[in-house]
């Protein structure tokens, strides 16, 4: 009971600035401590390895066929795994095999990449998650994928393997890009862990873009602050299929710039009625802005796809039903046919800075696993067909 007391007295002290720095110190040792645990031994995220199994079910090909074309000798053979009876493949070498047996299906000649924006105000309803998983499908899919995040929380990094406050420096993320001192984004670009993804990081000094672009405007009328990073990824257009752009939970000024460099956005949505809810404030302060910024000034702005994606559905939640018909009913036909249900696998992999697709392939057989990675290959799924009919209309298909 006394050290009860001895708690209860010590909360009532004051907090000096002083013992917030200490804090912030622990935390983020701590931070390193775990991720150096979940990362060990070289502290680096590493693809998985591949399954002739899961080969086949990327490119579409039967075992004849992949036994053929492994005897053609034209697209790696990967290696016998420890056991010596089954073959297996680094992701560079299933992404070799996919453009080959896909390479109708990738971006056309004469086609710039689409950029996706993944947005939502509320914080914890899987934005970064969803970020990183559709650039890992696309990827699986053979197509080449810029993911640039825009969150001064840096999850998104933090997902890459990376600790933000510690390896990423400012002229490794969009700032330099805000402030002026860059006019286009190749500075940042690094290339990552996984095979067919490169990523522009974020750190927490990003927050000082909601200073910096505001006083920029104030100073030059003539100023953009909504277009400095749609201009600033033209090039990156060139070089990539797909550009992923993660976002603060907030329409902030990064925010604001993400979606208007976007063609397509998609907001993973819960079927709780809070969530429902700040989804209606976001879509209202979005459209106000969009007036004031762009019809006003006798401006036009289109987006090919807007995508509402129920992400962390639980089937025994009876009260759920309710609100995905209120999302229905809102929504309509931008909601797609496709619910991530919220699992043990999914919950797992993000505990291991991960998503299903970082997963070992023995963990793909197990019942929760495959409930995820047949709904989010499904997303992946639609968006590729969303992407599709956008190049399309690019090249006059």
């Amino acid at each position: 009971m006394e050290d009860g007391l001895d708690t209860l007295v010590n909360a009532s002290r004051p907090i000096t600035l002083d013992a917030l720095v200490d804090q912030a110190d622990r935390v983020k040792a701590i931070v390193e401590q775990v991720r150096g645990q979940m990362l060990a031994p070289n502290a680096r995220k590493k693809a998985p390895m591949f399954s002739s199994a899961q080969l086949m079910a990327l490119t579409g090909l039967d075992k004849a066929q992949v036994d053929y074309r492994l005897r053609k000798g034209e697209l790696p053979s990967g290696r016998l795994n420890k056991t010596g009876y089954r073959r297996e493949f680094t992701l560079a070498e299933v992404r070799t095999w996919v453009k080959d047996v896909r390479a109708a299906e990738l971006r056309p000649e004469g086609a710039e990449a689409i950029t996706i924006t993944v947005g939502n105000f509320k914080g914890g309803v899987t934005k970064t998650t969803t970020a990183l998983t559709l650039a890992q499908g696309l990827s699986l899919r053979g197509h080449k994928v810029l993911v640039i995040d825009c969150d001064p929380q840096g999850s998104l990094t933090t997902l890459f393997g990376l600790l933000p406050d510690s390896e990423v420096s400012m002229d490794e993320t969009v700032l330099p890009l805000f402030s002026g001192e860059q006019t286009e984004i190749a500075y940042a670009i690094r290339p990552t862990y996984w095979d067919g993804i490169d990523l522009v990081a974020a750190a927490s000094f990003l927050f000082s873009a909601e200073f910096i672009l505001p006083a920029k405007q104030s100073k030059d009328s003539n100023f953009e602050f909504w277009n400095v990073l749609n201009f600033g990824i033209d090039r990156a257009r060139l070089e990539y299929d797909v550009i992923v752009i993660d976002t603060p939970p907030a329409l902030s000024y990064t925010t604001i710039n993400a979606l208007m460099a976007s063609d397509g956005i998609i907001m993973p949505l819960p079927p709780s009625a809070l969530d429902f809810a700040s989804s209606a404030q976001f879509w209202d302060l979005f459209s106000d802005l969009t007036n004031q910024l762009i019809r006003n000034r006798g401006g036009k702005k289109e987006f090919a796809f807007i995508d509402i994606l129920l992400a962390k559905v639980e089937a025994s939640d009876i009260s759920s039903s309710f609100v995905r018909e209120w999302i229905a009913a809102a929504y309509t036909d931008k909601v797609l046919p496709v619910e991530i249900p919220k699992t043990a696998a999914a919950s797992t992999a993000s505990a291991e800075f991960g998503t299903v697709y970082d997963s070992a392939p023995e963990n793909a057989s197990t019942r929760t696993f495959k409930r995820a990675f047949e709904a989010y290959d499904r997303f992946v799924e639609l968006i590729e067909s969303q992407v599709r009919t956008f190049w399309r209309r690019q090249v006059g298909g």
